[in-house]
């Protein structure tokens, strides 16, 4: 009993302090938190000013193309105590400096300043480097400082410190404060109650009563009255229970007589009929065994016909939504592939139209200067003959990005419409394999792999030209993520041919192939070698549905570790 109360003082005085360290762990750690988010919001703010200060320098320096000056720069700015980490980019997105702390950054153009979280507790500011010429803007780079939170906690080490010693100093007075407390009103009335309770005799209640010496009208004091009355009503009612049981001692010796006599004439008149009724009984218990059995079964069997039909329908649904499932992956790979497309043809479209809108400005700046010439009179034969020089080639220059972005968007155009249209129609097949390589460049022309293509100039088919380009670019783009897997430099052979009314496509390349158990599978849906990659393992199923099923046409792979892979496609004409 006494470990018991004392558990109950222990217990309450446990969940008040547990409740206070927990409301003082989530303040202290809620202020921690604070100081650290307004110091990264001061070293933010701080980064963002080093951008109006040196902007302007860097951005003069890479547009005229003084390297050594950006570069000097970025070591001045990894003298300031913010700075862990500075990278400078051109516009292509190559590095003219990484210095420090520094994390790999995506390929994306950066349009305004803008601020990310890196791994390994650094987190940088990206702005972008925009030159002004002759009212025109041109973005000439970017740049990222970095900062970590090891600068953070640097900052608010002292705080942080003072946090904690608060909240410890407060907490060990408050223990002791609620320890003496309990220990006072709480745990010794209760010990001594407990132990006045122990020792409770049942011959002598009224030596039992409690005394636990208290002033205050408490609970304990009205546990105490309360306690003294019920020994006062068990000494009555003792009292009263010797009476009692002295009256029914002697009626239970006269109901023993009556009993004995009856049960001696009961027991003579009972015994045929309990052999009969035993009988009985067990015949009952046996039908009732049976009748069990056979509703078990039936409910067996009704059990599982039910099951077997519910079984049937969810597996008839499964089969419905993973055939669904199945098509709108095929869909949307074919949209991604399309995708991939427009945002490398878009990327390389925007470089001839730079260079255009650049010459252009400068056209008009030299027509401009040449009108204010002959305005005041003072245009002579050299200035004209350096316009009609500079005009030239502004004029060159122009009508060759033009044209380039011109035939850009010309493929593209053709590639895109054939992937999202199943028309039919006639096509001169060397012509649009050109177009298509010429769609895939923005993914070639990084690397050094080449693709050789072979096939006669008058070969002409009608099928979905679509078709044939999805299957021809899944080809290509698998030799060039999977075959060409750290691989500086790769080959890709397409040879074409006709032969009786197919037409015959031979694709190779000097990849690291496959090997027989991976060249197995190599058709099936969802299987890839990219899991977790990227890889959906779509690409080769859709095409080879795109051979067999769309051109009703016939295709096999060939392949061994370190001989590349071979694809050999017939298709009717």
């Amino acid at each position: 009993m006494t470990s018991a109360k004392q558990g109950l003082s222990k217990k309450l005085l446990t969940r008040v302090l547990s409740v206070y360290f927990v409301l003082t762990l989530i303040v202290t750690a809620g202020q921690i938190v604070t100081e650290y988010l307004n110091a990264k919001s001061h070293i933010e703010s701080e980064l963002q000013t080093l951008k109006n200060t040196f902007s302007t320098s860097l951005t003069r320096a890479i547009w005229e193309l003084n390297t050594p000056q950006a570069k000097s720069i970025a070591v001045g700015l990894m003298e300031l105590p913010i700075v862990e980490g500075v990278q400078i980019r051109d516009e292509n997105g190559n590095y003219i400096s990484n210095l420090g702390r520094t994390s790999e950054l995506s390929n994306e153009s950066i349009t305004k300043g803008v601020v990310r979280d890196h791994s390994g507790g650094t987190f940088g500011y990206s702005f972008p480097l925009i030159f002004e010429f002759s009212g025109r803007t041109s973005l000439v780079g970017d740049v990222t400082l970095y900062s970590s939170s090891d600068i953070i906690f640097g900052r608010i080490e002292v705080g942080i410190f003072f946090l904690l010693g608060n909240a410890i100093v407060k907490t060990a007075f408050l223990v002791f404060l609620f320890m003496s407390a309990f220990r006072t009103m709480l745990t010794n009335p209760l010990n001594e109650l407990t132990q006045q309770i122990s020792d409770f005799n049942l011959n002598d209640p009224n030596s039992s009563k409690l005394d636990l010496s208290i002033n205050e009208n408490n609970e304990l004091k009205v546990l105490e009255t309360s306690y003294n009355k019920l020994i006062d009503e068990i000494i009555d009612y003792q009292a009263k229970l010797a009476g009692t049981q002295n009256e029914l001692q002697q009626a239970n010796r006269r109901l023993d007589d009556q009993n004995i006599s009856l049960e001696e004439d009961v027991a003579k008149k009972t015994a045929t009929l309990s052999k009969i009724m035993l009988d009985l009984e067990q015949q009952k218990d046996e039908l009732l065994i049976n009748q069990r059995e056979l509703r078990q079964e039936n409910e067996n069997r009704q059990f599982i016909e039910d099951e077997l039909r519910k079984r049937n329908s969810e597996l008839a649904t499964s089969m419905e939504t993973i055939q669904l499932a199945k098509d709108q992956l095929v869909e949307s790979a074919k949209m991604a592939s399309l995708g991939g497309l427009v945002a490398g043809i878009a990327h390389d479209v925007n470089t001839p139209l730079g260079v255009g809108v650049t010459a252009t400005s400068f056209l008009q700046d030299r027509v401009d200067k040449l009108k204010v010439a002959y305005e005041d009179k003072k245009l002579t034969g050299s200035t004209m003959s350096s316009f009609i020089s500079e005009a030239q080639q502004t004029i060159t220059l122009l009508t060759n990005n033009l044209n380039r972005a011109s035939d850009l968007i010309s493929s593209f155009k053709q590639v895109a419409v054939d992937q999202t249209s199943e028309a039919e129609r006639e096509i001169n097949v060397s012509e649009y394999l050109i177009e298509i390589v010429q769609s895939l460049a923005p993914s070639i022309k990084k690397t050094q792999h080449t693709i050789d293509v072979h096939c006669p100039d008058d070969l002409t088919i009608k099928c979905a030209p679509g078709v044939l380009a999805q299957i021809l670019t899944n080809m290509i783009m698998n030799s060039l993520i999977h075959g060409f897997e750290n691989k500086p430099k790769g080959s890709i052979d397409i040879n074409i041919t006709q032969q009786d009314n197919n037409l015959l496509i031979h694709y190779s390349d000097d990849g690291k192939g496959l090997d027989k158990i991976t060249l197995g599978q190599h058709f099936d849906a969802f299987f890839t070698t990219k899991r977790g990659e990227g890889g959906s393992g779509l690409g080769t199923h859709i095409m080879y549905n795109l051979v067999t099923q769309t051109l009703k046409g016939k295709i096999q792979a060939s392949s061994e570790l370190g001989e590349g892979l071979h694809y050999k496609i017939s298709i009717p004409m």
